[in-house]
């Protein structure tokens, strides 16, 4: 897979500056070079590939390549410090040829140059983290698959409303084998009489018995014969004229 690019950081103006030569081991010093006229100004980018890590010098306007700077380690000879500012350091650039050169580099403001610093600093530590994890030695595999004919048991409990819990198999009540109500007990408890009854128990309301026997259906027969017949509306009034 390719890697893209990745830009760490971003400062749209600095200044290079040519360096006389190095004379002795001594630290480079910021006053020995000519600070009022740089010799170029442009956009600085800070980017990532992978593992590879460099600072490229750019046209502000065009975006056009000046000189790019390939960082391996920090702090290292690819980008020093000087030692009498904390705005300026010495990097070392280099070519498609592999020619390499040294030239000033210098920042407006101290904050840039602290930011610089900072961006480096995560990127080698995060080269040094993801190292640790590729030499880490892989422990052995959990199967956690099913053995062939293996099963699980899953007690399942559902939480009721009233919050009790009941298991996924019904349980009887003792004493019940079926669904239906248990019988009424047995004994002489004898209910309380409904209203209206007499002191005896006897309903008041029960006809009596010489009512209930079929004289009082001939009564019924014979009311309904004695009654005299209906007379019709014209035998009652004599001025209707019958045809």
């Amino acid at each position: 897979m390719d890697t893209y690019e990745s830009v760490l950081l971003v400062k749209p103006e600095v200044f290079v500056f040519n360096i006389p030569p190095r004379t002795s081991n001594r630290s480079y010093r910021a006053a020995d070079w000519n600070l009022a006229e740089p010799s170029w100004t442009g956009r600085m980018r800070l980017v990532s590939k992978g593992s590879e890590l460099s600072i490229k010098l750019e046209d502000k306007n065009s975006g056009e390549l000046f000189a790019k700077c390939p960082i391996d380690t920090y702090p290292g000879i690819a980008l020093e410090s000087v030692s009498d500012s904390s705005r300026y350091f010495v990097i070392r650039i280099q070519d498609d040829n592999g020619r390499n050169a040294f030239i000033g580099l210098g920042f407006g403001d101290r904050s840039d140059s602290f930011d610089l610093n900072v961006a480096l600093q995560d990127h080698f530590k995060w080269l040094k983290k993801e190292k640790q994890i590729s030499e880490e030695p892989s422990g052995p595999k959990l199967d956690l698959q099913f053995k062939e004919g293996e099963t699980i048991k899953i007690n399942m409990k559902i939480t009721k409303k009233d919050g009790s819990e009941t298991s996924n198999k019904m349980k009887a009540r003792p004493g019940t084998t079926s669904g239906l109500l248990p019988p009424p007990p047995s004994g002489s408890t004898r209910l309380p009489a409904p209203p209206g009854c007499s002191p005896a128990g006897s309903p008041a309301h029960v006809p009596k018995p010489d009512l209930i026997g079929g004289e009082s259906w001939g009564e019924f027969a014979s009311a309904q014969s004695s009654a005299p017949p209906a007379t019709s509306p014209a035998a009652n009034n004599s001025n209707w004229v019958q045809f």
